[in-house]
């Protein structure tokens, strides 16, 4: 256990809310849950089938009288239990994020929610203040900043060693859409395809939020402007299956994203390239567990995850030795862990880590919703460039 926790004296009760049977995610938020020991799972409201929840809960090891029918009946019902849930993990469609982190934040608990945030700006804001208010803990699920040679990255940028940021160049390619979809026809055989619940962009909202934020996390630049082209590369399709955009971030760094689900062949394609004045670094999630440095006077390197002198976040990110790859659910495991010591730490009166505390956090979360926002309007006006930045300070 981290030294917070072992200060708790005791596993934080976690509550999941999403994620049942057919999920992907939600198997990948629990496996994450537990992987250091730090959270024990002991409600759940699986379904938004009252029965299929309780069965689905079951099924997972939750206790009968805690395997609820809704969130509403868990917050309730927890918060009159000595041995309540400290913290609610929510792993719902994108429309349900809102109003169930809201409620869980009423209740005093910490939050751990899926990304995107929200699917309107004006959710966003108001989840920004009530945590404020509150003081909890917030977590967004951008994984991907939780990989060792992703926190590398970041560290480099900001110990210098690339110089001023010049250029950020990003990618998200994938293809389990690039043939037409029963959800294609029915848009009820998929949340994702119904803009009421997805949001205004499939793309931007799935992946593209991802993109944003691994941009801005390693480089350390918010998005000032964005130009965008929005649409469907599978003729028929009503929402936004790709996205190219080019991207202005403050102090004058230019950049460009291209995010796709329907790259016919592509398997996942996350990339990112990073160039200062001094250098430039390259990371592709497909091969985690290396990164690319290119300084401007002197060879190329190739930077290993667990090989010594690397910088403290990446080691503080590693989890096994050299030679054995890491991947997507030790990386989401990370951001439960940092979480993890966050909460511990409030709780406690104790003081974190500071490497704990670069998770994404619901202020994050508001910059993605408003830079889906942002490209939305920007395509709708012929790809003008649209201000993208949100004050939060």
């Amino acid at each position: 256990m981290n030294s917070t926790i072992a200060r708790l004296g005791r596993r934080l009760r976690l509550g999941v809310v999403g994620g049942g049977p057919g999920s992907f995610i939600g198997t990948v938020h629990r496996a994450a849950a537990r992987l250091d020991d730090h959270y024990e799972i002991v409600a759940a409201v699986m379904s938004r089938n009252p029965e299929r929840s309780r069965a689905a809960a079951r099924a997972i090891g939750i206790a009968e009288e805690r395997a609820y029918a809704d969130h509403g009946e868990l917050l309730a019902k927890e918060a009159e239990r000595v041995d309540g849930i400290d913290v609610l993990a929510i792993m719902t469609p994108n429309h349900t994020h809102y109003l169930v982190a809201r409620d869980a934040l009423a209740r005093g608990l910490d939050v751990i929610c899926d990304k995107p945030l929200t699917t309107t700006l004006e959710d966003a804001l108001d989840l920004v203040r009530r945590v404020r208010h509150s003081g909890l803990v917030f977590c967004l699920t951008h994984n991907y900043t939780g990989y060792p040679m992703v926190r590398h990255a970041r560290a480099m940028v900001q110990s210098g060693a690339l110089g001023r940021i010049r250029q950020l160049h990003v990618e998200y390619i994938q293809g389990h859409l690039a043939a037409p979809t029963e959800a294609d026809r029915d848009p009820g055989a998929n949340w994702r395809f119904a803009a009421e619940q997805c949001g205004a962009s499939l793309v931007l909202g799935d992946i593209g939020t991802h993109a944003h934020h691994l941009a801005s996390f390693i480089s350390g630049l918010e998005l000032r402007e964005v130009a965008a082209e929005l649409g469907s590369a599978v003729p028929g399709r009503q929402v936004h299956d790709y996205a190219h955009l080019l991207l202005r971030f403050e102090g004058g760094a230019r950049g460009s994203m291209w995010v796709t689900n329907s790259a016919a062949g592509a398997e996942h394609g996350l990339r990112i390239r990073v160039f200062g004045d001094n250098g430039g670094l390259e990371w592709h999630q497909e091969e985690p567990n290396s990164l690319l440095h290119r300084p401007l006077d002197g060879s190329a390197q190739v930077l290993t995850r667990g090989r010594p002198g690397l910088s403290p976040q990446a080691e503080r990110a590693t989890r096994i030795v050299l030679g054995h790859p890491e991947g997507f659910h030790e990386a989401f495991a990370n951001l439960y862990a940092d979480a993890a010591e966050a909460i511990a730490a409030r709780r406690t009166g104790a003081r974190p880590d500071p490497l704990a505390l670069d998770f994404p956090t619901v202020e994050d979360g508001a910059r993605g919703v408003r830079f889906v926002e942002a490209a939305v309007d920007s395509h709708r006006n012929g790809g003008r460039w649209t201000d993208a930045t949100l004050a939060l300070r």
